[in-house]
């Protein structure tokens, strides 16, 4: 049942809840950033490639482990002239050459990969000197009550959203591995239940 879910209802959960329009507003405040050869991690169902700027971009190149969320992102709405290859592979060890890439996007995937500290050391191996992370995500409420409610909710919370974590620190996080905060940003998403609705985003430069 679990392998079902999973493979053939989880895609449909996450397009849904991903694609919700407090989510797309944030996407659209970084997306449009991306510069030259851009790696995305956890393409998903390319909610992403609708914002991309053609005449910044050189190319596209899209990583996820769901089988489900690849079929979707090949379909995706995008702009003429956008370059997408999507791959099958893990945010924890991209196959990918070191400093291959302008940009890497990684939007509302940190809450669910296997390591963020993984996932942070690849992005950062596999990005030009100079290169930015281009980030947007949602994670670990700095209000104690609020935090309190994710940790009670979490345990539930996971196997119905595909692993997702409500307790990750993002910004924090992010610094720690190595890369420079350009711009931070952070707020609940409106009309978002708090316990889910904190979201940081912005840049950060690797040097």
């Amino acid at each position: 049942m679990a392998a079902f879910y999973d493979r053939h209802i989880l895609p449909h959960v996450i397009g849904c809840a991903c694609g919700a329009g407090p989510i797309r507003h944030q996407r659209a405040k970084v997306v449009p950033r991306a510069r030259g050869r851009v790696l995305e991690l956890g393409i998903g169902g390319g909610l992403n490639l609708a914002f991309y700027d053609p005449a910044q971009v050189d190319s596209v190149t899209g990583v996820d482990p769901s089988e489900g969320l690849r079929r979707k992102a090949l379909n995706a709405p995008r702009p003429d002239g956008l370059k997408v290859a999507v791959l099958d592979g893990a945010a924890e060890a991209l196959p990918f050459e070191d400093s291959d890439f302008d940009t890497v996007v990684c939007t509302f995937t940190l809450c669910s990969v296997a390591s963020t500290d993984a996932t942070l050391a690849e992005a950062r191996r596999v990005l030009r000197p100079g290169g930015r992370l281009l980030y947007a995500e949602h994670g670990l409420s700095p209000d104690p009550q609020v935090a309190r409610w994710q940790r009670r909710i979490e345990p539930v919370w996971k196997p119905l959203a595909g692993g997702c974590h409500l307790t990750r620190p993002v910004s924090a996080t992010i610094a720690a591995s190595g890369f420079e905060l350009i711009d931070p940003a952070c707020m609940y998403l409106p009309n978002t239940p708090r316990v889910l609705g904190w979201s940081e985003w912005g840049e950060a430069r690797r040097d």
